[in-house]
């Protein structure tokens, strides 16, 4: 069954890419062919994707027929029109988050899914870590009763000297709570089991890179739904002593108990990633998560086979990108930003 699924990738400018590839080929599906406009990304991506032949069109790959599935992570404005290029052309699609940097991209995405009923994907990889699937199995399980609040720290590492040009760009990458609060977007919805909520306020900020005037460097969100309340900060300002990219942290409370997940490292002296602890009425329990999670990627075989919704849902795709753009578009904007 699985063979059936053949995929090509069509924008490398994200090493996110790495990790989408490998999710399909761990679950089973073949990648054949890709297209990549920079000779330096295609160069290094062909040494670790030798199977895959590179293509001088994107056009090549939109009309092969024997593809069902195009994954991409391109420049974060130009992932809509390959999607939805994708669904006119018959085939399933895999964004790297965000997977829209405008509404208007939102809106015209929505409209030709539901035209053509292909997928329109958004692999939000933070929820997909091991931790974070167990916490979600545990929230399932009623072990920490009904979730009412979330706290969503997602801080990067900047390496400003290794960024592209539209990493500077705010128009490119959306903005700091387009690009990156959109993980914590998509876990507040995913534990709270909201499907709908409210930016309630939300700022971004400068404050350290006057050199770069399109960069933001700091942003944070509350928000919430008829079901919770959530907080998500993110940053650029992982110090160069932590050694991890970031040391990003979720915590969960819930009516009869909290669990918090420790993502990336342990500050505290654990060695490894994916520490989640839960505390609840019986006690406190450490539960070491450490290991690579594919359920996204064979879940979404299965969707491209079955027309199934069982990796991510295709509505909580399109309404966790409206509320990350709709965070920045009524941001205050601090430090060396102006009003807009």
């Amino acid at each position: 069954m699985t063979s059936q699924v053949r995929f090509g990738v069509i924008g490398l400018n994200h090493n996110h890419i790495y990790g989408q590839v490998n999710q399909m080929l761990a679950a089973g599906a073949a990648f054949v062919s890709f297209y990549c406009k920079e000779p330096v990304l295609a160069a290094e991506f062909v040494k670790t994707f030798p199977q895959a032949r590179q293509v001088s069109d994107p056009a090549e790959i939109y009309t092969d027929p024997s593809l069902q599935l195009i994954v991409s992570a391109a420049i974060p404005n130009e992932r809509a029109g390959i999607g939805i290029q994708a669904m006119r052309h018959g085939k399933d699609f895999m964004s790297d988050k965000p997977g829209f940097t405008a509404l208007e991209q939102v809106a015209e995405a929505r409209r030709v899914q539901a035209e053509t009923g292909r997928i329109y994907s958004i692999f939000f990889s933070e929820r997909f870590t091991a931790s974070t699937v167990k916490a979600g199995e545990l929230v399932k399980a009623g072990a920490i009763g009904r979730v009412i609040q979330t706290i969503g720290l997602g801080p990067h590492r900047a390496n400003l000297p290794t960024r592209p040009d539209w990493f500077f760009n705010r128009e490119q990458y959306g903005g700091i709570l387009t690009d990156i609060a959109s993980h914590q977007v998509d876990q507040f919805l995913f534990f709270t089991g909201s499907t709908r909520a409210e930016i309630v306020s939300s700022q971004v900020a400068n404050y350290t890179h006057p050199d770069h005037p399109g960069l933001e460097d700091f942003g944070d969100i509350n928000l919430r739904s008829d079901r919770a309340t959530g907080y998500i900060r993110v940053d650029w300002f992982t110090p160069d002593g932590l050694p991890t990219w970031g040391d990003g942290r979720i915590f969960l409370l819930g009516t009869e108990g909290y669990i918090e997940l420790r993502k990336y490292l342990d500050v505290g002296g654990r060695s490894g990633s994916d520490h989640l602890f839960l505390a609840d009425r019986k006690g406190v329990q450490y539960i070491n998560c450490e290991g690579e999670d594919y359920s996204y990627g064979k879940n979404l075989l299965n969707d491209i086979l079955n027309r199934t919704e069982t990796a991510i849902g295709q509505e909580h795709c399109f309404v966790v990108s409206e509320l990350a753009i709709q965070a920045e578009m009524q941001a205050t904007r601090l430090g060396n930003l102006k009003e807009a």
